[in-house]
Parts: C-alpha cells; structure tokens; sequence
C-alpha cells in the first residue's frame, strides 16, 4: 500500500491535542482540530446573544485550544500564520470530515471506555487504509482496539509525541498485536523526515520505554536521598550533567513535569503490573505526597521542590527541607569528588568507583537504572539501543543508560554488582561470555545520515578552529570547532582555503556542524580585548578580513550552501546571508544582534539585507523602497532574532527559496544534496552588481523614526544613536538620494562605523557586560 500525509485530523484540543496540531501544521499539513460541544453557555457568550447552536458556542473548546497554540507567547508553532492550517471543529458537527484524513489522531482523555467509543464513531467516518493513532501514554494500545475490526486494528498504532511537540524530539510507536508492518514502517519514516521525529519502536506495556525508564530513574534518586542523608540541592548537583543528566537534574525537572504528573505516571505502573517488588520501586516516597496533597506541584503553583521569592534584597531561590517539613534558602556547595572529577580522563569512571558518600550515593543511583533497564529487555523493547534513544530524546539525557555501562565498563561494574549480591540479567551475561564487552563500539552507533565525527570523512585541510572534510561526491564541509563556533581569525582563514579548494577540486561547499548552535557570532572577547588596548588598525583589519571571507563565499565559481540550526547570531547570520542557498533546519535563531554590544554588523549583514531589499524591488520608487528598507533597519536596530527558521524567511534573514528541514539529523545531507542540485543544474556564479541607495533622504527619514522612537521612551539615548550609525549605512552615507554604490563602498562604511563605535565607553560597557552577564546591557 502507498501511504500519504497530506490531511490530519487532530481529535482533542486540549493541551496536548491542540500542541500536536500545531507542530503538524508547522510541517506544513493541513489539520482539522476537534473537541466537545460545551455543555452550557458562558457569560461572555449570553451578552453577545449566542446560542447553543452557534458556530462560535459549538466549536468554543477547539478553538481556545488553537488560540492557546498560535500566540506567540507559547512558541507551539514555527509562525503565527502557519495556524491557516488548522481548521477547527466538533465532534457532533463535524466527524463526517474525517473522510479527507490521512491520519487521525486520537488525543482525548485517558479513559479507556471514553477512547473506545470514540473509536467506534471515527470508523462509521474514515476513509480506506487511513491511519489512525492514540498518543496515549497511560493505557494499554491492544485494549482501545481490542473489539474494532482487523482492517482498522492493521491501521492502528500508538503514536507518542512528548511534550512540548515542537522542541521534544522523541516519538515512541507502539504497534498492537495486528498492526500492519507498512503502516509502521510508513509512519516510522514520516516522523522522522517530515516531522523531524527520533523515533523509537516500544512494546505495548505501561508507560512505554522513556516515561517507565526515566520515572524509575527518578524515584530510585529520591529513594536514596533519603538513605544517605542528603539535602535536594546536592542531590540535583550529583544527579545533573556529572551523571550526563539534564542541568535542571531531577528536583528541577520534576518541578517543571509537575509533581501530580510525575506522581500519576508513577502510579500507571504501579495500577498496571503484578511485580510487587517493582510496584515498591514506582512508589513516590511520604515526603513528595505530602507536597502534593498542600497543592505545591512545581513550576504551575510557583512552588514544589523549589520556590521564588522577592525579599528585600531581592529574588531568592528557596528549596524543600524534607526534614523540617518548610522551604528554606538554598545553599549551593562545591562538591569535591565532582570537581575533582572534572579533572580525569574519564570523569564519570572517577565518579562510580571512589569511596565517599558522595561516590556511592552516585554508583547505586546509576547502578539501579542500569540493572533495571536491562531487566525491561525485551520486554518494553527488543533492543538496548531503543532505551538509549528515547533517554536521550526524551529525557534529554546526554548519554542513554547503556552509552554510560560503555563508559564505566561493562565487565568491571558488573564484577562490583555481583560483588554486592545483585543478580544480573541473563542476557548481558551471555554477552560478556561471548566476548562482548561493550554495548556500542568507539564510534556510537551507525547513522543513516552524516555524522561528521565519523572517520569516513577525510580531513581536508585543519587548523585550530575550523575544519574542512570531504564529505563525498565532490562536496566539502567547512565546520567550525571553535568556542561556541565563533568566528575567529582561523574560522576566516578557512573559509579563503574552502574557496580556493572548491574552485580548484570539488563541485561545492557546504558550511555547517554539529555543534549545540551553528555559530555565536564573532569572538567578543577579542573584540573587546582590542577595543580597550586601542589597537583600531588590527580591528580594521580583522573586520576587512571577515568581510573579505564573506565575499568569497559569495563570488565562490562553485555553489556554496550553508545549514544554520539554533542560535545562528552576527557574524553566524552574515556567513550564512552570504552563501548562494541555505538549508535550515525548522529551529534556527538567527539575527544580526550586534547593536545589543553597542556595535553594527561588520561583515555585511547590513550591505546584504539592503540588497536583499533592492534585488526584490527593483523597479521601486523611493517611497516603496524606503519603506521595505525601514524593515531591514528595524531588524538590525532592534536586534531582531527569528523565533524559528519560518521567522527567519519573513525577517529577510533566509530568501523564500531557502530550504527548511525539520529532522536536524539529516541537515547536511540536505545541503549536501543541495550543493550538488546547483552544480547539476549548471551553477552560474553571481556577479557584483551597483546598488541604488536611498542616500541623506532616506537616511534622515529614519533617523526622524528614531527620535520619536527615543522620546516615546522605547529605546535608550544609545540605541537611538546606533539606530541612526545603522540608517547612515543602509542607506549609502552621505550620498544624494537614488545614487549607486558598489558593495565594497558599503562594506567600507560597515568597517568604519564598526571601529568608531569601538571607541565609544557605552560600547565598551555593553560589551563587558555581555561578556560577564551572558545578556544585552541597555545603557
């Protein structure tokens, strides 16, 4: 059967429901969102003389939820406007339009009587081999079907997103006993390439693989809190990234999930199994009930294991003593045996193996999860590597529990477990007899997609900050290795070599890693360093160099394709505006945020969103021409940075002919493939072009926005007069109106602005205070 998604429907629109929707529109779906008939009418709608059989009355509960969904506010969706994809409905007026569904998603309460008969309705309205899924997450996927016809239970699966949808990357199926093989395959790879899903392939038992691992995982660390004595703030700083947590490590997680959600997870398993030693292991200890039961649930009643308060000397973090039963001030300690294993070769091999409190307290917290997640195969999976996965995506963990065996060494912890009674399962026994001592070898796992860390790909050329790879069929990859991917002197000195490389022995370039973001911008720090020493030549230099970098990439006689993802900023932005396409992933943050340093864009960015707006608007006259350019102006002097790479295309950062992916695995394949798209195509290098500016006219235009910007009181005395530096090279300097330039012209204006502005006091502040403070400093 050849299956397509082109239509969903979405059967509630509660927060889970109306969030899946969301994410399916943002991959571009159409999807039809459904919820209840309200039961009465509220006040609001008996003043507006509604009644129970308006649209607006009838239809209330979906659209609260796609309301909830598009703002902004709640960041569920790539752009507001992508919510034209969702149609909204209810279930009494509207199941017939299930018949235009692909796939139909069922996301109503977890009753299991409530899902069944829902169940029945959807199948008098769907239309032949459509898909039809429950993300449930507490009931058993066979019993919700268990009385349907075999032609709906081949086409019915569990398909559990995690919440958020949009940022939580795992997505675990969970087939029952007569699901067809193609459906599964079918909607394994469509969550993974359209919806950009890590998918997991999970048996039908209670709570899957990541919620019934990483609860355990949870409760095992309150559990032995309480046997050595600890207070919660040591135990989040033992159970974070030291062990390849999450920063927010378990207190702080559970503060976030809720503690009635953590606590009703907990309980499914403890309803739904018949092991009594593992329904005592699921038991949430006397200390979290108590906490619940005075409605102190975490991060939603602004208190749990942690509390925010405002006090005199201001806002103060207070922690859960669960000894005087009372939140008191968090005191952070330095803990010696993580600082000192910070210091080895193998920091978490250091941490399992000593002999403090400390040390044990982590071996038993690791010890456990790893005992009992391999004692849940293969009964929640078939494969160890599935447990890893839905760790990792689920449960941000860095490392999944048998990545960590790996590096503690399988044959050695085992040994310390039987030492100290434990019973291993049988299974991993055999593996050690057979010689298998490890779980993965020293490269991770095999890819189906590009893995730059993979020793296939031949090293090209290398220096201390940036890497050039052969990354098959004549295509290159430049890869930034610096310090959160700044672009350094060596980033630049790279980006010449890629060029010459590429126009000498390749097809194309493509520039990107795979790194936490694509790239920070330029290396403040140098800057700044410069800046207070006065040394303006070398910071003249060192921006001609950049720009210089960035027009050979742009003037490059082979295509050159860069795949930003995450925080794509300044100089990042400027490198990718510069090359001939862009393939995004759907996350990407990018801007020209210099001003928040009290600084301009010195690469280009300015030259190349002005052309950007001269190129689409080429026959303007200078009224229309100024007002797209006010856009450009706005963004750089506002600092503007795309919530997401669909953002990105409306701010003028990314051309609308720019590609966005959704799954970040297979960014640079996608470009890859790009590259060589164009070089088929017969690549045409593109030539300098003059450029019509808007001159003192256009200039002063803006610079009037500006004061009145100022005096309304919405930007500082600075950011008016680096608003104004911004205005002066958008539009050409101190030029006539309509005149044209050359790029190196308004390139020379960026350098110029760029260093005068080094020598301003606020600017040296701002850019202190970043340095320090991680954030802008509006002076």
């Amino acid at each position: 059967m050849n299956y397509n998604i082109n239509n969903v429907a979405v059967l509630g629109a509660g927060v889970m429901g109306a969030s899946i929707a969301a994410h399916l529109a943002g991959a571009g779906m159409k999807v039809l969102l459904l919820d209840m008939v309200p039961r009465e009418l509220t006040e609001k709608e008996k003043k507006k003389a509604l009644t129970m059989q308006s649209k607006q009355v009838r239809n209330r509960f979906a659209q609260a939820g796609k309301d909830r969904v598009i703002n902004p506010k709640y960041k569920s969706i790539y752009d507001k406007e992508m919510g034209n994809l969702i149609e909204v409905g209810n279930f009494s007026d509207d199941m017939v339009k299930l018949k235009q569904c692909d796939w139909i998603i069922e996301v109503v309460v977890e009753k299991l009587e409530i899902k069944k008969n829902l169940m029945k309705e959807v199948n008098e309205y769907r239309k032949e081999n459509a898909i039809i899924s429950t993300n449930t997450s507490g009931i058993y996927i066979n019993e919700i079907v268990k009385d349907m016809p075999l032609e709906f239970r081949e086409h019915f699966l569990g398909t559990h997103f995690f919440n958020p949808p949009r940022y939580m990357k795992l997505f675990e199926i969970i087939p029952n006993e007569d699901t067809s093989t193609e459906v599964i395959d079918f909607i394994s790879k469509f969550a993974e390439k359209r919806l950009g899903k890590g998918v997991v392939l999970a048996k039908d038992t209670p709570n899957f693989i990541a919620n019934r691992i990483g609860t355990y995982a949870m409760i095992n660390v309150l559990k032995l809190m309480q046997k050595y004595g600890f207070d919660i703030p040591k135990v989040d700083q033992l159970t974070g990234t030291a062990i390849f947590r999450p920063k927010s490590a378990t207190f702080r997680t559970v503060d976030m999930v809720g503690l009635d959600i953590f606590s009703h997870v907990a309980g499914n398993v403890v309803n739904n199994i018949d092991n009594d030693i593992e329904k005592e292991e699921f038991k949430i200890p006397d200390f979290v009930a108590k906490l619940i039961s005075n409605n102190f649930l975490g991060d939603k009643t602004r208190q749990g294991f942690y509390k925010k308060v405002k006090t005199k000397e201001g806002k103060k973090i207070l922690v859960w003593d669960i000894e005087k039963e009372d939140y008191v001030e968090t005191k952070r300690e330095k803990i010696e045996v993580i600082q000192n294993a910070k210091k080895q070769k193998n920091p978490i091999e250091s941490l399992v193996y000593g002999e403090t409190d400390e040390n044990k307290f982590i071996w038993e917290t690791i010890k456990n999860v790893l005992l009992y997640s391999a004692g849940k195969i293969p009964e929640i999976a078939d494969d160890y590597k599935e447990l890893d996965k839905a760790m990792i995506w689920g449960f941000n963990w860095e490392i999944g529990p048998f990545g960590i065996w790996n590096l503690i060494g399988v044959e050695k912890s085992v040994n310390k477990m039987k030492a100290e009674g434990e019973t291993i399962p049988r299974w991993i026994e055999e593996r050690l007899e057979s010689g298998k001592t490890k779980f993965y070898d020293e490269e991770i796992g095999e890819t189906k997609y590009i893995d730059l860390k993979s020793s296939e790909y031949k090293i090209i050329a290398q220096n201390k900050d940036a890497l050039l790879k052969d990354i098959g069929d004549g295509v290159l990859c430049l890869e930034f290795i610096s310090k959160g991917n700044t672009i350094t002197d060596d980033v630049m000195d790279m980006m010449i070599e890629a060029v010459n490389e590429v126009e000498n022995n390749y097809a194309g370039l493509v520039i990107s890693n795979q790194g936490k973001n694509f790239s920070a911008g330029a290396n403040l720090g140098v800057i700044g360093q410069l800046a207070l020493q006065k040394k303006y030549d070398e910071l003249s230099e060192m921006v001609d160099r950049f720009q210089q970098a960035n027009l050979a990439i742009k003037y490059c006689k082979k295509p050159v394709v860069a795949a930003p993802f995450g925080m794509t900023l300044g100089g990042g932005a400027e490198i990718t505006m510069h090359c001939h396409a862009v393939v995004a992933h759907a996350e990407t943050y990018m801007g020209l945020v210099e001003l928040g340093v009290g600084l301009v864009p010195g690469g280009g960015g300015n030259k190349e969103l002005l052309m950007r707006c001269t190129q689409e608007l080429p026959k303007a006259s200078g009224i229309e021409l100024s007002a797209f350019l006010r856009k450009a102006w706005e963004n750089i002097s506002m600092a503007k940075v795309s919530g997401s790479a669909q953002e990105a295309v409306k701010l003028g950062y990314l051309r609308t002919s720019d590609t966005i992916v959704m799954n970040k695995d297979y960014l640079i394949d996608e470009a890859k493939n790009k590259v060589l798209q164009m070089a088929n195509d017969g690549f045409k290098p593109l030539y300098q072009k003059p450029i019509k500016v808007l001159g003192t006219t256009g200039g002063a235009a803006m610079e009037y926005i500006a004061q009145i910007m100022l005096d309304g009181g919405f930007i500082s005395e600075y950011d008016s007069y680096l608003a104004k530096k911004v205005a002066y090279i958008l539009t050409g300097g101190n030029v006539p109106n309509g005149i044209t330039v050359t790029e190196q012209d308004l390139l020379n204006l960026e350098r110029e602005i760029f260093v005068d502005l080094c020598k301003e006091e606020k600017t040296l502040k701002r850019i202190e205070y970043m340095l320090k403070k991680g954030r802008a400093l509006r002076n």
